[in-house]
Formats: C-alpha cells, structure tokens, sequence
C-alpha cells in the first residue's frame, strides 16, 4: 500500500511520521518551497517571526505536550503566561474576568453586578454566541471586553455565530473566582495554557523542522490542481507530472481539495462555499528598545486600533531579536473584499505603528524593522449553518474514501496540539491501534 499525504503541514508531517513507525509507504506533496503552514518562521536581519501568529505550545493531553517537548529537546523555554488587554487606557490582566480590579472602581462594580445578575436568572438555552456571552458573563463584561473583541479578531457578528464550539474555548468563570477578581484576590483563568512552552532558537518552524529531518519522502514544489480515481487507484497531478496512490489523506484547505476533484455534486460545492473563515495579516516590527514589556500578547479591543492582538516574540524567547533590540507582531484578521484587503502592505504598516505609537506602546522612533505577511486561510468561524455545511461535506468524502485531517481540511478550529491529536485519532481507525508511543520517545 501507498498512501497519498496531501499538504506539508503540521498535520501532514505527524501523519507520515506516524505512517513510517507502521512501516507503510508514503508521499507527502507539498504546494510551496517549505514545510510548515501556518507554522512557519521568517529570520531576518537577527529577527525571528512567525508568520502564522502566536504560536505556543501547550496542551492539556500529557502525552503530545510531551511528544512536542521531546521533539525539541534542549531547544525549549517554558513560560508563565503574562498576558493583557488594553481596554481605554488600563491594562486589564487577562482574561478579563480575572482582571476586573484592574478597571475603575465603578466599571469593576458594573461587571460584577452584572455577573450576578446573571447568577439568579434562568435562561433559555442561546440561540447563538451573542446570546451564550451575556448568559455567562453578563452585560458588563459582553460589552466591555467579550462582543467588541470577538467581532474583531472573527470579522463576524456574534448573533450569527454557533454555540457549539465555545466548551474548552471560552470557558465558562467559576462565580468564586470572577468575586475574587472583583475584590483584588489573585486568580487565573484559562489554567491549561496559563505555563507554556516555545522553541529558544528559530521560532515555531524548529518544531517543524524537527519532524521533517526524519522523512525523506517529502514531495516540495508540488500544486495539486487534480484528484481522479482510475482502476482503485488515486491520481494526484500538478499539470505536470501524476502521482500515483492506494489511499489519500488531505490536509490541504478543503476549498483547494474540492477544486482539485472532478464530479463533486453541485451540493458538497454549495456546501463548502458556504464555510465561512478569515484570513490574517501579521506585521512585524523590530524596534531599537531592548525591552517593550513583560507581556507575551496584547488583546486590543477597540475597535479604531487596526489590530486584534499584539505579540512579543522576545518575551516568548530571549533570542528572537538582536541584542539591545525587540520586536511585536500585529494580527489583523479580514476577509476577501473588505476594507483592510484593498489596503497596500505599505499603509496597513503605517497604520499600526501610528495606532501603536498614540497607545504609547511603543517610541515610532525606535521602528528599525517592517515586514508584512499574508494568510489566506488562518481562522474557522463557526456560523449558525456551520453544522449543516460540515455534515454535508463529511458525507461526501466519507463516501469516495479521501481522509481530512488539520485545520482547514476537517474545517476545525484546531489549535496545534489537537491537530497532532486527528493525525494519531486518524492514524489510529484507518491504519490499526497500536501505534508508537509518542509521548515518551522520538526515535523511529
């Protein structure tokens, strides 16, 4: 047997790293001159960026947190989460429901009562994600923090997005703790990623980079533009030479997957048009301060700053920027047809460092580095018809027999831990159970 591995991804490498420990034969294509995806790292001029935003890793399964570090060894710094939001002018710690003290009295008040309102009602269940944050949060905190900064970073109203994804995502504060934030008393939220961990040298690509050193059957270069079944037997081309497969597994964007087959019906086609997702801008600024801050990202709700969130590369890594120097990265998400795509690199770099430069977070003096990098495909967004979509797609490849794994191929929102987790889950039920202990050992 040969299997067909499409796309050079994260998920892509673990699936053949997981094929070879099985002893089955495979290719993996690669559209681009690199591995890595939304896992890829510029180094330039003694900066060190990745392109696909902030990247740590982190996990609440033992066992790939594990299988991440071992890939690294020594290259690794473990970091306790430093995180903010600049709402007006305050620093609020992060979450916001665990930063409450850090408003004014009367704006902390507001929250809190707010919050325990909530407390004494009873509610139906919500219709959509608007309905869910007011429900948990109440109208203080909805309309402080949580609705300004989703409809930001989703480019999308939170009355028209769905519920289902929110449990491990936006988790629900226990009413002790959110008291407690109110009052001054130290308390955390989002424990699972409250430590984490980041490659000391070469950004997030290291990680890529030391899964790929352990494969030589990796096809760079490589556009898909066609996907035929002949004879039992899978044809993948890029115009100019096939490759021939007994299985595929797709990790590819889905919208790129079903361009690339023939015969696929007029409803699967609807269906993935139907899927809704941003896109994302990260401008990378080197700056001539040894120190910006403490934080390790910045959450910008205010909807007149361009970006959503501001990250610090050199408080992740002390080596991600020359000496006597630091660096940020500004995310701004967008969609095809909007007003920040029809803007040029050249003014969406201007904007930033003048937003950041008002903010005083930063001197526009001391800007010595810009960079601009593009992903068309960087965030799922869940709608209200998101569910209906997706089960008309899985049907379809359930039924032709070509696996989805990663991101925007299954069309998840998966961080880069369950990503890992789908390639094994799909090793796991296609390929047999007993696969390599990951966790404790890298060695094939």
């Amino acid at each position: 047997m040969k299997v067909g591995i499409l796309g050079g991804g994260l998920t892509g490498l673990i699936l053949g790293y997981l094929l070879k420990q099985k002893n089955i034969d495979f290719e993996i294509l690669e559209k681009s001159d690199e591995c890595g995806g939304l896992c890829k790292t510029i180094q330039d001029r003694g900066f060190t960026f990745d392109i696909g935003g902030g990247h740590i890793i982190f996990s609440r399964d033992e066992e790939i947190l594990n299988f991440m570090l071992n890939l690294l060894g020594n290259n690794k710094v473990r970091n306790r989460r430093n995180t903010k939001i600049l709402y007006k002018n305050y620093f609020v710690k992060y979450p916001f429901e665990n930063g409450l003290s850090d408003l004014p009295i009367e704006e902390n008040f507001e929250c809190l009562n707010e919050f325990i309102k909530t407390l004494n009602k009873k509610f139906d269940k919500p219709k959509n994600f608007k309905e869910w944050i007011y429900q948990t949060f109440g109208k203080g905190i909805a309309e402080k923090y949580m609705i300004p900064y989703n409809e930001k970073i989703w480019n999308y109203k939170t009355e028209d997005m769905a519920t289902f994804w929110i449990e491990g995502r936006v988790p629900k504060p226990p009413p002790e703790d959110i008291i407690k934030s109110s009052l001054g008393m130290k308390t955390e939220g989002y424990t699972h990623q409250l430590y984490f961990y980041y490659p000391k040298y070469g950004g997030i690509q290291s990680l890529i980079k030391s899964i790929e050193e352990k494969m030589d059957n990796i096809i760079k270069n490589f556009e898909i533009k066609s996907i035929k079944k002949e004879k039992n037997k899978w044809i993948v081309s890029n115009n100019k030479e096939e490759k021939e497969f007994d299985k595929i597994i797709s990790t590819i964007p889905i919208f790129d997957l079903v361009k690339a087959l023939n015969d696929v019906p007029e409803k699967v086609v609807n269906a993935v048009k139907e899927l809704k997702y941003n896109s994302l801008i990260n401008v990378m600024i080197g700056l001539n301060t040894d120190k910006l801050n403490n934080f390790h990202w910045l959450y910008l709700p205010d909807k007149n700053i361009l970006a959503h969130r501001l990250i610090f590369p050199k408080n992740d890594s002390p080596y991600m920027a020359p000496e006597g120097k630091s660096s940020l990265t500004a995310e701004i998400t967008y969609n095809e047809g909007d007003l920040i795509s029809k803007m040029k690199d050249k003014e969406i770099i201007e904007n930033i460092i003048e937003d950041l430069d008002k903010k005083k977070l930063i001197n526009k003096q001391d800007v010595c580095y810009k960079k601009i990098a593009r992903l068309k495909y960087a965030y799922i967004v869940y709608d209200l018809n998101y569910e209906n979509n997706i089960k008309i797609i899985y049907d379809f490849f359930k039924e032709v027999g070509i696996g989805l794994c990663g991101r925007f191929s299954e069309f998840k929102y998966l961080n880069m831990d369950a990503c890992i987790k789908s390639a094994i889950n799909y090793i796991k039920n296609n390929f047999g159970r007993n696969i390599y202990d990951i966790g404790n050992n890298t060695n094939l």
